[in-house]
């Protein structure tokens, strides 16, 4: 079966590397994504994280899109509750004039930090929820030129205009953004990587739910799954290592760099963490080529989604490649053959 498949990049700090080697490591692994043949390439947004070094993808993605062809790019996502709908619709219409047909807005209403952090950027801005989806029809109404007359800012305009505008995404690891995407009709993108259970029920009621309007005319849907892929289990677990003591420490409340796998396998687990570990592992899927897509492709079915996006993170960046090298010749991307722009 046809497969498209995208990739999500957290742009991670390595132990021992710099920030600015993990920007530079997401833009080679963009230039890659576009030759191996995946489908989209979305930028996530965290903010003072010692372990993720990308606060402002919408600065980052004008980078990416100079250097790629053919893939798809966008954000997953803009954390819209900081900023505002103007700004947001203005920055996507010009990305849209330099690379048309090509930018995805994904929009999260995670604060993507502490709580001190959120502060720190806006204090108003989790208030309340009820803003959240106000906001994101805002954004729309920007983009497309379609605020209704009695919007107090209606005869404002995004600039730059154009006939064509980025595809819409909301994101989420619950059924908010899922209920709130199927009503306002627009696609929806849910975070397997962040929560394991229960997705496939706010994915399945997303579509039932889903009311079409003049951008999507029927639902669409991504699920977002965190892969390792290695020539052998054995490889693929030594390289989950690194991943497991991550998720350990953000369980801990602890703050830190990825680890490189040498120093993730020295690391001591009490019983008790290696039980958190083993839960964590629900939320990912790691293993040779072969099982690694025949695991992907269950999932899709089970959550009925109609794309898939990988995030993935080891202790050092030729095996993160590698492992998006892998999939891409297991799924037999075609490099060449351009995708459709808009489902």
């Amino acid at each position: 079966m046809s497969v498209r498949l995208s990739i999500l990049d957290q742009s991670p700090i390595i132990g021992g590397q710099t920030p600015a080697a993990a920007i530079h490591a997401t833009l080679e692994l963009a230039e890659a994504a576009d030759r191996l043949g995946y489908h989209r390439y979305w930028l996530a947004e965290h903010h003072a994280m010692k372990g993720l070094a990308d606060p402002c993808p919408e600065i980052l993605l004008g980078q990416i899109g100079a250097r790629t062809q053919r893939i798809r790019i966008g954000t997953g996502g803009v954390l819209l509750p900081y900023y505002s709908a103007l700004k947001v619709a203005e920055v996507f219409r010009m990305y849209e004039a330099l690379f048309p047909g090509r930018v995805d807005l994904g929009i999260g209403r995670a604060p993507g930090g502490t709580l001190l952090t959120a502060k720190a950027l806006n204090v108003e801005a989790f208030l309340g929820e009820d803003r959240f989806p106000n906001q994101v029809q805002e954004v729309v109404g920007y983009l497309d030129d379609t605020l209704p007359p009695e919007y107090p800012y209606h005869m404002v305009k995004a600039m730059p205009a154009g006939p064509t505008a980025p595809e819409l995404w909301l994101l989420g690891s619950s059924d908010y953004s899922g209920t709130l995407a199927a009503y306002l009709g627009t696609r929806f993108a849910f975070a397997h990587f962040i929560t394991a259970q229960g997705g496939d029920e706010v994915m399945r009621a997303y579509k039932e739910g889903f009311r079409a309007s003049y951008r999507e005319r029927r639902p669409w849907s991504l699920l977002a799954v965190f892969t390792i892929c290695a020539a052998t289990q054995e490889e693929a677990e030594r390289l989950a290592s690194s991943i497991d003591l991550r998720r350990y420490q953000m369980s801990q409340g602890i703050d830190a760099p990825i680890a490189p796998m040498q120093e993730a396998l020295a690391f001591q687990y009490s019983e008790q963490a290696r039980a958190i570990i083993e839960r964590e592992r629900a939320r990912a899927v790691i293993g040779t080529p072969e099982s690694v897509k025949a695991k992907l492709l269950a999932l899709q079915e089970q959550f009925s989604a109609d794309e898939l996006m990988i995030i993935t993170i080891t202790g050092d960046y030729p095996s993160r490649l590698r492992s998006y090298e892998l999939l891409a010749e297991t799924f037999q991307l075609d490099a060449h053959q351009r995708v459709p722009t808009h489902a």
